[in-house]
């Protein structure tokens, strides 16, 4: 029965990074993380990229699908 629990348990987390990498994947594709407002420095060949205003969509649009799915499962 453990290999049983196991086996649900790799496949749980092989589910959900599959739905991260498509998330990503699709973010990249839309724009996500050049918006205006994100920070990014270059000075040769060290960058450094720090995507704010995509954080911060990012943080609302999850506040609010939360809430939804919170409010219609109790």
């Amino acid at each position: 029965m453990p290999l049983f629990n196991l086996g649900k348990l790799l496949m749980l987390a092989g589910g959900s990074l599959f739905l991260i990498g498509l998330l990503l994947f699709l973010g990249a594709r839309l724009g996500l993380g050049n918006l205006p407002g994100d920070f990014t420095w270059q000075r040769g060949r060290v960058s450094f990229s720090f995507p704010i205003v995509t954080c911060i969509l990012l943080s609302i649009a999850l506040t609010i699908l939360l809430n939804v799915l919170l409010r219609f499962f109790r």
